[in-house]
């Protein structure tokens, strides 16, 4: 006997449903970033979908809120790790691997995770300030650890390795790290930075504070 769930028409259905939510869930994120206070209304219009269906995936607006942030997070923290893990030590590196070229130690790997990644460490920035007037701290709190924990373990590494400053603490200086990232998004948009430019700046100045 076939089951409803193994029935092509259900089959079909279930395929439609998780195209809706990721559909549902992409417009949300694009929507936040350009308007905080964006409606479901709008967001349904950018998904393609009627607002009935926006309601059956997501009930509320804070619920599509918090889907939309883990899906940020989840690809941001996906993409740190994979660029921090390439690094000689690493969990990703097995002993006694070869790894890509990162002159200059952990010094060297951290310029390569702010150059590569700047942008997206901005963005991730952005959906954080469009949703935290409107989901609770612990959760906000609990989806920025995994964005930070990348760097802080490049960080802390770098600062036993003695290659970075020890006389800060290691949260101070992914602090200061996140905080130049988002100085230098800041100016390439308001177009005293020249987009080209803005990696070698910014690498620059992040070594420049950070190792001894």
């Amino acid at each position: 006997m076939v089951s409803d769930a193994t029935r092509p028409g259900s089959r079909a259905r279930r395929a439609d449903a998780e195209r809706n939510t990721a559909a549902i869930v992409d417009a949300g994120l694009d929507c936040f970033l350009a308007d905080p206070q964006a409606s479901m209304a709008a967001i349904a219009r950018a998904a393609g979908v009627s607002r009935v269906t926006l309601y059956s995936h997501f009930p509320t607006r804070e619920a599509l809120l918090d889907a939309a942030l883990d899906r940020a997070v989840a690809e941001a923290a996906a993409a740190l790790d994979g660029l921090a893990s390439q690094g000689s030590g690493s969990p990703g590196a097995p002993d006694g691997a070869d790894v890509p070229d990162r002159p200059g130690g952990t010094a060297g790997e951290l310029r390569q995770l702010v150059r590569t990644s700047w942008r997206l460490l901005d963005r991730h920035s952005a959906v954080f300030a469009a949703v935290s007037a409107a989901l609770p701290p612990e959760r906000l709190r609990e989806r920025h650890e995994r964005i930070l924990a990348p760097v802080r373990r490049l960080v802390l590494r770098g600062q036993e390795a003695g290659e970075l400053r020890s006389d800060l603490s290691a949260d101070w200086l992914v602090t200061v790290v996140y905080s130049l990232v988002h100085a230098a998004a800041a100016e390439v948009q308001a177009g005293r930075m020249d987009p080209e430019d803005a990696p070698e700046v910014l690498t620059s100045t992040v070594l420049a504070a950070v190792t001894r």
